[in-house]
């Protein structure tokens, strides 16, 4: 796996925990940011054919 995909699914994956995280807290907009973060996470990584396990 080179740097790129191993950065991405790093990102993607720590980015679904900021959001669940949020969503537990009941912060609303800061689970908008990361959910938005995480579409943004997965069209790269659609962009660049790397494969995202589902539920990520």
């Amino acid at each position: 796996m080179d740097a790129f995909t191993a950065g991405l699914l790093h990102r993607i994956k720590a980015t679904q925990t900021d959001l669940t995280r949020a969503r537990e807290t009941g912060d609303d907009f800061l689970a908008d940011v990361e959910q938005a973060e995480l579409d943004d996470l997965h069209r790269l990584a659609a962009e660049h054919g790397v494969e995202v396990a589902p539920g990520h």
